[in-house]
């Protein structure tokens, strides 16, 4: 079955050939074309010959000459030209099974697709791959991945994900790196099943598969109040968040090992202690884990901020989850001399529950409660992370000007990853033009 075209470029190679929305791809060079992996490796080559069928069902075959790196330019009906492959675990851990009722289905769906860890760096466990398919990724050269690990003793990681072939992930792994294929590694920490001892073995394995394990990212268990009838968790403690950065720590030392293994901002947060300085990161592979982000930030919005001079005194109000928020009033602090003051609120998350302490996941209802008769500012900045999918909609379903609204101030969403974007926006807002 061939997949349909939406859309052709305008001034594409595609376009030039005389492909038209409403026709089907089918192959190219002979080969059949299974999904997004395959068309951007089949079309990444200077002379190809596309199988194509029209709507009125004729077969056609399409020559085209292009550069190497020139798109061929077509647009089909969903990004990975096939289904979004679903998770076969069923974690002791999962976020999505803590998730209150009564949301958009959108939030409940759970994924664990290969293809898009390449494509957008999303984690996935390889559990719900067959021979058939890690071959073809070992075949199309797909690097990096991001693997959900969690531990390598197979009878933990079984154990812990509650799919029979979850103990498989180091023949996996070797798979990989005997191809030559980069990958990056994530461990959630769930006290008493993969910490201590399970968590050393992990680290030693893994790094045992450098250089092509590139990273390692220990983050902490997420627990909600809705865990009704799911696997007796407890949260990572203070102490629990000690014990495992001094182990990463002195894992590192001992295999000089430094710049492999990282446990995140939260762990940090949980066990009182500093963040480490932005050196450590390196290249800051585990961003997206949350691995030194708030140093990065920090580092790009006082960088930007020296480039600034006084505004007209402006006051806002911010929001923040409670687990970052004196980090981030400490750092707004330093606008007060630039004429900008920014009172932050540390909100409770009381949507999923108060030990879920993280921005990202802070509801508009719970900013609106929690914030009400205590607003000063002339308008509310926000995390962009608190909104889904780069949009404007909260996790509770409330829109940033339903939010707005309820509060009788603007919401004004600001970049949360790019310290200097952060800097560069709020100025704008003051009235200072962009360069």
């Amino acid at each position: 079955m061939g997949h349909l075209i939406v859309e052709v470029d305008n001034n594409s190679a595609a376009q030039l050939a005389g492909i038209l929305p409403g026709w089907q791809l089918v192959s190219i060079d002979g080969q059949l074309v299974r999904d997004v992996i395959d068309y951007e490796l089949f079309t990444s080559v200077e002379s190809l010959s596309i199988g194509l069928v029209r709507p009125d069902g004729t077969a056609v075959d399409v020559h085209i000459d292009k550069e190497s790196w020139e798109p061929l330019g077509l647009s089909f009906e969903s990004g990975l030209m096939s289904p979004v492959r679903q998770c076969a675990n069923h974690c002791v851990f999962c976020f999505i099974d803590q998730m209150p009722r009564g949301n958009r289905e959108t939030l409940y769906f759970k994924d664990d697709d290969w293809r898009l860890s390449l494509i957008m760096g999303n984690y996935v466990t390889l559990t719900n791959v067959s021979e058939a398919e890690f071959r073809r990724i070992i075949d199309r050269r797909v690097a990096p991945l991001y693997i959900s690990v969690h531990a390598t003793d197979g009878d933990v990681r079984r154990n812990m994900m509650r799919n029979g072939s979850a103990g498989l992930i180091m023949e996996r792994l070797r798979a990989l790196r005997s191809a030559g294929l980069i990958f990056h590694s994530q461990i959630v920490l769930c006290p008493g099943l993969n910490d201590g001892d399970v968590l050393r073995r992990t680290l030693g394995d893994l790094y045992s598969l450098s250089p092509e394990a590139r990273s390692v990212a220990i983050v902490p268990v997420g627990l909600t109040a809705h865990r009704e009838g799911l696997y007796p968790l407890v949260p990572l403690s203070r102490e629990d968040a000690l014990s495992a950065i001094r182990l990463v720590d002195e894992f590192s030392a001992a295999n000089e090992a430094y710049g492999f293994a990282f446990c995140s901002d939260e762990m940090y947060l949980r066990a009182g202690l500093e963040l480490p300085p932005c050196k450590f990161y390196g290249s800051f592979d585990q961003i997206e884990n949350g691995v030194g982000l708030f140093r990065l930030f920090e580092d790009g919005f006082v960088s930007a901020l020296e480039e600034h001079s006084p505004v007209a005194p402006r006051i806002f109000d911010s929001v923040s989850g409670v687990a970052i928020a004196d980090s981030i009033c400490k750092l707004l602090h330093r606008l007060e001399p630039y004429g900008i003051q920014v009172n932050n609120h540390a909100v409770k998350n009381r949507f999923f529950g108060e030990s879920v302490t993280v921005s990202g996941l802070v509801t508009a209802r719970d900013i609106a409660e929690q914030t009400s008769g205590k607003l000063t500012g002339d308008a509310l900045l926000i995390p962009s992370t608190m909104l889904r999918e780069n949009g404007d909609v909260f996790l509770d379903g409330i829109t940033v000007d339903e939010l707005g609204r309820s509060i009788g101030r603007p919401v004004l969403p600001l970049p949360a990853d790019d310290g200097e974007a952060f800097i560069e926006r709020l100025f704008c807002i003051c009235g200072v033009k962009q360069s």
